[in-house]
């Protein structure tokens, strides 16, 4: 069991009290604060004088979460931790970064992604140039795959959105713009398609509603991640790489509620950009093509998971 106090800053965010009022009218230390934060156990004491201070009941404040209920992230955290070869966590790297990339343009191949993965090096054919920026956001991938699978049990929030936005588009020729702001909104109208986007002015305040709402679900099922999904590839928050950063929290969000995950494939690709752009009036199109794609995820994760 796994102890959760988003339920205390949610009340405080409702009270309007910061965190450091509430430090400082209990007499917490800042490294007790600092537990709480991060999740960790402290005294019942600490418990006791925060409902006092809030008039609540500690099951207003904190939630135990059974962490056993998410044992597909538990192996991909232990392979990972392991640096194992060949297996889930392995393919998945590849898949997901090969694809995510390629239907954004990439001209990698999965097996030049793969190479890339497995060995640090890049081979290419001698009459083929290929963009220095393809070979960054790939490498880039590999470690927002692994932040966002370290960061996959908590809370979905801003900053963890800007950050994996960084981690992907960091030390490309974009990051290398005046105006383009790596790990931060846009400053500049963006389209896509024929489609116009949220407005810079207004990407904030429509990140902050569409998190409040999400937070704000009891349970959240598959097709709320998918409803998300679609809310946030609307807003388009970022100048560029709002693709890849929705299909990492797609997976994130999969991993945190026990959901099998999905990788978006060449296969799907166009299903999946018809499905986004149609989704106000027949959500069942995407619903259907993240359902197929999940079908081929699982058949990689029942290999791996088979007893």
């Amino acid at each position: 069991m796994a102890i959760q106090y988003n339920k205390l800053f949610k009340l405080l965010e409702e009270r309007n009290i910061l965190r450091t009022e509430l430090q400082k009218r209990i007499g917490i230390s800042s490294a007790t604060m600092a537990k709480l934060t991060k999740n960790e156990p402290v005294s019942l004491k600490v418990i006791e004088d925060i409902c006092r201070f809030l008039h609540c009941q500690p099951g207003d404040i904190l939630e135990m979460e059974q962490q056993s209920e998410r044992p597909l992230l538990k192996l991909l955290r232990e392979e990972k931790g392991m640096k194992l070869k060949g297996g889930l966590y392995h393919q998945t790297q590849i898949k997901l970064a090969y694809n995510s990339n390629r239907i954004e343009g990439s001209i990698l191949s999965e097996e030049q992604t793969r190479y890339i993965y497995e060995t640090n090096t890049i081979a290419m054919p001698k009459e083929e140039a290929t963009p220095v920026d393809d070979i960054i956001e790939t490498i880039n991938h590999f470690q927002c795959f692994d932040y966002m699978i370290d960061v996959a049990d908590q809370e979905l929030t801003e900053d963890m959105i800007k950050a994996f936005h960084s981690l992907i588009k960091s030390n490309t020729s974009d990051s290398r713009k005046e105006w383009f702001k790596v790990g931060d909104y846009k400053a500049k109208p963006n389209m896509v398609g024929d489609n116009r986007t949220v407005s810079p002015a207004k990407v904030k305040g429509e990140m902050a509603k569409l998190l409040a709402d999400y937070a704000s679900l009891e349970t959240v099922q598959f097709e709320d991640i998918i409803a998300f999904h679609h809310q946030f590839e609307s807003i388009h928050p970022f100048q560029d790489g709002n693709g890849r950063v929705g299909r990492i929290i797609l997976f994130k969000e999969c991993l945190r509620w026990g959901i099998v995950p999905f990788v978006i494939d060449e296969r799907h690709k166009l299903f999946y950009y018809r499905g986004l752009k149609e989704f106000e009036t027949a959500k069942g199109y995407l619903m259907d093509t993240c359902y197929s794609a999940q079908d081929e995820y699982k058949k990689l994760v029942d290999y791996f998971m088979e007893d």
